[in-house]
């Protein structure tokens, strides 16, 4: 059994059966239709080794599947939106029954009969997909990466926003191989104009992305300047980082991977997550009701997305524990901060080990540039 320190107030396991948000966000369509982390550095924050049991938050699946691609006995994907699970439901499906061209062509990565190749699926999803997803006509068609609200905001920033800053050849040349210094003298000189930082500020402001974006109710626990701190990321996604190799620049700015896939759909990838696609569990639900069924020390590795940007402090801190309760010793838990700062807190640190620096290093690596911190923790009891 399991021995906690009594730091965690474990002894009454806190009532978590669902999550705050689920009680105030719109959850009755595709929110994300592809992840918005980076996985590569979840992939090198989590070490997830062969045999390892993993809880993944689902959101769009990409994620998810990318944890496969290391030889798990298990990923469990969460989500309490049904239409997320329909996502991830759809791209597993199209792993495993179709080739990797198909795939790519399903997602919209490269051009062909879309709704051909969900036909070819249909039979392979379960009810409630297919039920979803036979009056997706038009999204399918499209490809599965164009369907959620998140990606038809940045749609409508390409077209109907962008075009009035700076014109297509410009976000080509934008797209250009070029060292550091290049980047930079690109970025000031052409590219950093008025015009460029007021369209930002404007079209990423919190009541704007949570019109288009967003739901308002993920702003709850906001306190700081919604677009100024992701024109600060952005400065450095396309300074430091290279927009060459960044497939969630490219997407924004293009409505397609120029030059960079995401970890899941590039070729080397492919047939690693082929192999151990069944080893994938899709529920529905909050993982606080997944940690719930667990016995203790069942978990060796959370992928948590920002989960905890939605909380208030307080429930923040109660699934800690839960999550804590579940892992076995050494587990490790991945999450992101954007806006609403969250790491362990103090009284925590007896059963949970801030790994820093790593987390530092990697978000410097991060090529979904808007969140302003990774963390990474470790389960030592």
């Amino acid at each position: 059994m399991k021995k906690l320190n009594s730091t965690l107030a474990l002894k009454n396991r806190p009532e978590l059966r669902f999550s705050e948000i689920e009680n105030h966000a719109d959850f009755s369509r595709i929110r994300y239709a592809q992840c918005w982390e980076d996985a590569d550095v979840l992939l090198k924050a989590l070490n997830v080794k062969a045999g390892d049991v993993c809880i993944s938050v689902a959101s769009a699946g990409d994620n998810s599947l990318s944890l496969l691609s290391r030889d798990p006995s298990k990923v469990i994907a969460v989500d309490f939106n049904r239409q997320q699970i329909a996502c991830l439901e759809l791209k597993a499906r199209a792993i495993k029954f179709l080739s990797y061209e198909d795939l790519l062509c399903l997602v919209g990565a490269k051009p062909g009969n879309r709704l051909s190749l969900y036909a070819k699926l249909r039979p392979h999803l379960s009810q409630e997909t297919r039920n979803f997803f036979d009056v997706q006509k038009l999204d399918l068609s499209r490809g599965i990466g164009h369907a959620g609200k998140f990606e038809k905001y940045f749609e409508i920033f390409r077209n109907a926003a962008l075009p009035f800053v700076h014109s297509k050849a410009t976000c080509d040349d934008l797209l250009t191989k070029r060292n550091s210094e290049d980047r930079k003298r690109y970025f000031d000189e052409i590219w950093n104009t008025p015009k460029w930082r007021q369209l930002f500020r404007m079209f990423f402001s919190r009541k704007v992305m949570g019109l288009l974006g967003r739901d308002p109710a993920f702003f709850q626990y906001v306190q700081t300047d919604v677009a100024q701190a992701i024109l600060d990321r952005t400065e450095y996604a396309l300074t430091v980082l290279d927009p060459t190799e960044n497939p969630y620049m490219q997407w924004i700015l293009k409505g397609n991977y120029v030059t960079a896939l995401p970890h899941y759909l590039r070729k080397e990838n492919y047939e690693k997550i082929k192999a151990n696609i069944d080893k994938l569990e899709m529920r529905v639900g909050s993982i606080e009701s997944v940690l719930e069924e667990l016995p203790p020390g069942s978990i060796d590795k959370y992928n948590l997305s920002d989960i905890f940007e939605y909380m208030s402090m307080d429930n923040y801190h109660k699934l800690l524990s839960e999550l804590v309760l579940a892992g076995r010793t050494g587990a490790k838990l991945v999450y992101w901060n954007m806006l609403a700062p969250r790491s362990r807190p103090e009284r925590m640190s007896p059963v949970l080990k801030s790994h820093t620096e790593l987390a530092e290093q990697l978000h410097k690596e991060d090529k979904a540039f808007f969140y302003s911190r990774l963390v990474i923790e470790e389960i030592t009891c």
